[in-house]
């Protein structure tokens, strides 16, 4: 039997990167998985058809449309789509997150509530929106996907690292609410992982040293300063979420749970 058969999961950010791993990894366990993507049109989006094909290559129902975890109204219209579609949520996974470099000096304020309000207030929003079914059924696991940067700081990423801080307290705040109730809140907090925003992200810094360094090269400078030489893989932190989330893991809570292959950052 597998350790999620007859739960329902919720991942937001859930059709790229860890989201989508986060999302593959709790359908093979056997949930039904609703994901909501910013960038997704509707359920029927063509460009979206292998992720979906991927989530739901296990057989068990899976439900995508539009989510932005920044606007209540667009929260309010995806749950009852997912609630329709697979169930009261017992599983929520906040990995929806943006990030974009400036130095405290000049910061744009737009920018930085922009990621203040996807990374932090987006996973706060979510939260609210699953806890009271799950404190009244006498069940729910939530995963937070922070980073390193909540304890790391880093220049020109204030904004960032405020918001996976914050959502670290967030974490807490809620395990705690939760915990007579056998709701569990947990962080996992990456360094590095390879995925397309990582990149993205890579290639930013490499345009601003201007040194002449390629993106393979700058990724191949990352893993070598990895202690383990290498970089994380989406697929270590989705099978550490789906652990979480299983009955094995009710003793875990409140805890902020670190995949770094002993990096600081």
């Amino acid at each position: 039997m597998m350790m999620l058969s007859g739960k329902t999961a919720l991942v937001t950010g859930g059709l790229s990167g860890m989201g989508l791993a986060i999302a593959t990894a709790l359908a093979r366990a056997g949930a039904a998985v609703a994901v909501g993507s910013r960038s997704v049109t509707g359920r029927d989006d063509p460009r979206y058809a292998a992720e979906l094909g991927q989530i739901g290559s296990s057989g068990h129902p899976v439900y995508a449309a539009p989510l932005d975890v920044t606007d209540q109204a667009s929260i309010d219209q995806f749950m009852a789509g997912a609630i329709d579609a697979v169930g009261q949520i017992d599983l929520l996974i906040n990995a929806a997150g943006m990030t974009s470099e400036q130095p405290v000096c000049g910061h744009d304020d737009a920018l930085w509530h922009a990621i203040l309000d996807t990374n932090l207030t987006g996973a706060f929003r979510m939260t609210r929106a699953v806890l009271p079914a799950m404190i009244e059924s006498g069940f729910g696991r939530i995963v937070n996907i922070g980073s390193t940067a909540a304890s790391v700081g880093w220049a020109d990423n204030p904004a960032y690292c405020a918001s996976k801080a914050g959502l670290l307290g967030l974490t807490r705040c809620v395990a705690l609410e939760g915990a007579a109730h056998g709701v569990t809140c947990v962080m996992v907090s990456p360094t590095w992982v390879e995925t397309d925003l990582m990149r993205r992200d890579v290639a930013e810094i490499v345009a601003r040293e201007g040194k002449g360094r390629t993106v393979t090269q700058a990724m191949e400078d990352i893993a070598g300063e990895n202690p383990q030489k290498r970089i994380i893989q989406p697929g270590e932190v989705a099978d550490l979420v789906t652990f979480l989330c299983s009955d094995a893991a009710r003793g875990l809570t409140m805890e902020n749970i670190q995949v770094t292959g002993g990096a600081l950052w």
